[in-house]
């Protein structure tokens, strides 16, 4: 196997492994909570809350200025129960989780087809090899 033949393989794996990192990236980001900075632990980790404003796209402003924006790219504003404290909440949207869906199908469709054209031309050239041993001429594809 050549070096650009591993070299595909990478990227075809790097495409399959890139989305799932990320999404176990987020889960990851979203489930840490530091036990020793209970200060500014967000009132979200430590009570109830009720969702005052439903999971939305930020805006280019928001994006710039929010840090909860860089992890989704979605945010929903909260209150919390014992503090009365209303805070932004970054969120997974269903319009967030039906792009990477669709990406991860058009990384799957790309592959699938990767492969098929990599099986066809290698099955020429074993047919070729045959054909050589058999009879000693070389077909014209």
């Amino acid at each position: 196997m050549g070096p650009r033949w591993r070299l595909a393989l990478w990227a075809v794996l790097g495409l399959v492994v890139a989305p799932s990192r990320s999404a176990e990236g987020i889960a990851k980001n979203d489930a840490k909570a530091p036990a020793s900075l209970t200060g500014t632990t967000p009132c979200w980790r430590r009570e109830d809350f009720v969702v005052t404003t439903e999971c939305a796209p930020c805006t280019s402003f928001q994006i710039k200025t929010m840090s909860e924006c860089g992890v989704t790219g979605f945010v929903e504003q909260i209150n919390c129960g014992l503090s009365k404290k209303g805070e932004f909440k970054s969120c997974r949207s269903l319009e967030m989780e039906t792009r990477i869906f669709w990406k991860f199908e058009g990384a799957m469709l790309g592959a699938a087809a990767v492969f098929a054209l990599l099986v066809v031309c290698r099955q020429r050239v074993l047919d070729g090899k045959a054909l050589e041993k058999a009879g000693n001429v070389r077909p014209s594809f």
